[in-house]
């Protein structure tokens, strides 16, 4: 049987030559406004555990008895000391850029006469975003936190439940948040743009009083 033998071409260019932009499976990123389509036709509802995160969709996991509860303390913490100075939401949507729409679990945000009706608020209208993370923490450091800072959100608090500490990211930048901090429990703080908001360490990571905290036997 005689030998088969192949023109000389080098690797790279047969590769080129074998194929075509159409064979080579591509990533279609959604936009913010193909992702509302999809709930207006059904496919998920604003109910449904998703996020838009750099074009696609993610899949969230069912939220916890923990995670909920640290949750809604931490709402009426915050519901209980910014007044007017600011619109606490709870896990609805901003829209960072148009391939990106997160939904936090606490965002403070500046006031609005309408409430955001007509639009969901973006970086700019964020004072303070809080992720509240358990399971998630590592998804939130590492794909959540960047992002933030890439859009220009001014602070955002990481209220790591498991290790009982807060992570403080200020100063945004494209790569990342040139400032992290990790405050004492002790350690009084405020946020960049509520400078008048002081609260202590251990109240954020319950959302009680220090001393309630001591008096319920929970170690710090």
């Amino acid at each position: 049987m005689g030998s088969i033998t192949t023109p000389d071409i080098p690797l790279e260019q047969e590769s080129l030559q074998n194929t075509s932009d159409s064979a080579v499976p591509q990533r279609y990123r959604l936009t913010v406004t193909d992702y509302h389509r999809l709930a207006e036709v059904g496919v998920f509802d604003e109910n449904s555990r998703v996020e838009l995160i750099e074009g696609d969709l993610i899949a969230m996991p069912p939220i916890g008895e923990r995670h909920a509860s640290y949750t809604r303390r931490l709402n009426q913490f915050f519901s209980r000391r910014v007044g007017d100075t600011a619109i606490v939401d709870v896990q609805n949507p901003v829209m960072l850029n148009a391939h990106s729409e997160p939904q936090p679990d606490i965002v403070l945000l500046k006031p609005c006469t309408d409430f955001y009706e007509s639009v969901h608020p973006g970086p700019a209208d964020v004072l303070l975003l809080i992720e509240v993370s358990d399971t998630t923490l590592r998804y939130d450091r590492e794909t959540k936190v960047p992002l933030y800072a890439k859009a220009g959100v001014p602070e955002v608090w990481v209220v790591d439940t498991l290790h009982q500490r807060l992570e403080v990211y200020r100063c945004p930048s494209a790569d990342g948040y040139r400032e992290v901090r990790y405050p004492a429990l002790e350690e009084m703080i405020a946020p960049v743009l509520l400078p008048d908001l002081m609260v202590s360490v251990a109240d954020v990571l319950t959302g009680l009083p220090l001393a309630v905290w001591r008096r319920e036997g929970t170690a710090i």
